[in-house]
């Protein structure tokens, strides 16, 4: 592993990258049957979203290569790491359409970079369904790319309600480009 082009990411036990560890590079939806807990890790290669609860729920956080020897008090983690997500390299364009209701409902704007803040930009007060063409982007919940994310690669996403982030309202967008790598 961690030869040639390989994201990888490796967890530890405990902070400054003590205790047992777990080297992953791929998607991981429950990582509690490698560590019991996670207070540090170590981007080696790549971009990783990591998540508080299994499955890819709950609170996530975009990770790019780095060292997070206390990643929980840095990104006011309330919770230990459960499950990530790779985030494959991009290279193309990128295109999202984003609607004020759900299933595509209400005003509805296409994107092809980033967004710091729709209400300025296109006079929407909320987004609350998306459709991703091209690439992989990052929502946020305020203003300048501010406040709780959620990872989009391209799909159709009806309901952010039915998502688990039923009192969330994404309000900037992000791409997540090959610089980040």
């Amino acid at each position: 592993m961690g030869g040639g082009g390989c994201s990888y990411i490796v967890f530890y036990e405990d902070r400054n990258f003590q205790g047992r560890s777990y080297q992953c590079n791929s998607d991981c939806a429950d990582m509690s049957s490698y560590l019991s807990r996670c207070h540090s890790c170590r981007v080696e290669r790549g971009c990783f979203m990591v998540y508080d609860r299994t499955n890819y729920m709950g609170n996530q956080y975009f990770m790019k290569r780095g060292e997070y020897a206390d990643y929980m008090s840095m990104m006011g983690m309330s919770d230990c790491i459960r499950s990530c997500r790779m985030i494959p390299m991009y290279r193309g364009s990128y295109r999202m359409r984003i609607y004020e209701r759900e299933n595509f409902g209400g005003q509805m704007h296409e994107m092809m970079d980033d967004c710091d803040n729709i209400m300025d930009r296109y006079r929407m007060s909320n987004c609350m369904s998306c459709h991703v063409m091209d690439g992989h982007w990052l929502m946020y919940e305020q203003p300048h790319y501010r406040g709780r994310m959620m990872y989009m690669r391209p799909g159709e996403y009806r309901s952010f309600s039915s998502m688990g982030m039923s009192n969330m309202r994404f309000m900037s967008m992000r791409r997540i480009m090959d610089s980040y790598y």
